[in-house]
């Protein structure tokens, strides 16, 4: 499953050296003039976690197969993108289609890099994207709630539900935040939010696009966005967009250790957006293990086996029974599944299991 990221943001502000920098691909063109990038380049990469090759290693298996994680490069936006300047009709329609948005900010300074502002100051230019997709989600939402007003008056009972998500989220918009800003807690309405694909609505990360000497320490620039990143409850990570694309060329992970270790950096750019996005959206893993193959499936937290055995095959979810279950650290310390069952570690869960972080899972189903 993994989760979707539309890389965003203004033109030349490394977007498009971000994506193949992370993807390990020059599929992305990166070229020092604004709208290089105007299909969305989509690139799927694996996620690593040490976890699957342990498994793999005590469970015997012939082969591994990770998770994967979508990036979508998106076309830069300018001013004037929620009235069709530039290439924004594209953009905010690209934009609809993800899970969370990657927002990329310029937070280097290099006079041979244009800037389409004349000038950098990654607030403003963050300040520049949101405005323009909190102005493309207000003209929308307003036309909607016309109409869903008509009917909720009518009483039609789900018009009068989403009337009573759509109207405080006009408010928000209309107060200049976000429409995040307004997310229900409640499970019910937060569905209904989710269904309105609202561009402001969705989680962001920012990625502070910095200096090589910057990478491990971040500079002023990046401090300011640091700051907003926290009074809006959104993440932020740092990174070299320059030192990835050295990185990606290293194949040798021994040599990529090394060469990060030199500029004082743990992890690699990817790792660091990984984990913010699955922090984010509220993400685990679980495995399934056998001799054929050891594999990584992600859900989002909180979900129920018959739910996370559908990841796999909606005819798992169809016919679930149960699912043998084996918490990871069980699995590892006592060898593997023979032996957590010899352990009294090997669990039956039925269909109101919620899935943990790191189970070990083999489902019965019967269709």
């Amino acid at each position: 499953m993994g989760f979707n990221c539309g890389i965003v943001g203004l033109p030349n502000v490394g977007k498009s050296t971000l994506f193949n920098a992370l993807t390990a691909t020059a599929a992305a063109q990166a070229a020092n003039f604004p709208f290089c990038t105007i299909e969305p380049n989509v690139g799927r990469v694996a996620v690593p976690d040490e976890r699957i090759d342990i498994l793999a290693r005590v469970g015997k298996s012939a082969k591994i197969i990770p998770t994967q994680l979508e990036f979508v490069d998106i076309a830069g936006l300018v001013r004037g993108a929620s009235k069709g300047e530039g290439l924004g009709n594209k953009f905010l329609a690209n934009i609809r289609e993800v899970d969370a948005i990657v927002h990329v900010l310029r937070c280097f300074v290099d006079e041979n890099v244009t800037h389409v502002e004349g000038g950098i100051d990654p607030l403003r230019d963050a300040e520049t994207v949101e405005t323009e997709l909190m102005l493309a989600d207000l003209d929308s939402l307003e036309r909607r709630a016309d109409q869903t007003a008509k009917k909720a008056k009518g009483g039609d009972k789900e018009a009068k539900d989403l009337l009573a998500v759509i109207e405080p989220t006009l408010t928000a918009l209309r107060a200049g935040k976000t429409a995040w800003t307004a997310a229900p807690t409640d499970p019910a309405a937060r569905r209904i939010f989710n269904g309105l694909q609202l561009l402001t609505g969705k989680p962001v990360l920012y990625v502070c696009n910095v200096e090589e000497s910057a990478a491990a320490t971040g500079n002023a620039l990046s401090a300011k966005v640091a700051a907003k990143a926290k009074a809006e409850g959104a993440a932020m990570v740092v990174i070299s967009a320059a030192i990835e694309a050295e990185v990606a060329q290293l194949t040798d992970p021994a040599e990529q250790k090394e060469f990060l270790a030199s500029l004082g950096l743990k992890d690699t750019g990817l790792t660091q957006v990984i984990r913010a996005g699955y922090s984010l959206l509220d993400l685990i893993t679980y495995f399934t293990v056998g001799p054929k193959e050891a594999r990584a499936w992600t859900i989002r937290r909180g979900t129920k086996a018959p739910q996370a055995a559908a990841v796999i095959h909606t005819d798992f979810e169809k016919g679930f029974i149960r699912s043998e279950t084996i918490a990871y650290a069980d699995y590892v310390a006592l060898n593997g599944e023979q032996g957590a069952k010899d352990a009294g570690k090997a669990r039956s869960e039925g269909k109101d299991y919620e899935v943990q972080d790191g189970d070990v899972l083999h489902f019965l189903f019967n269709v």
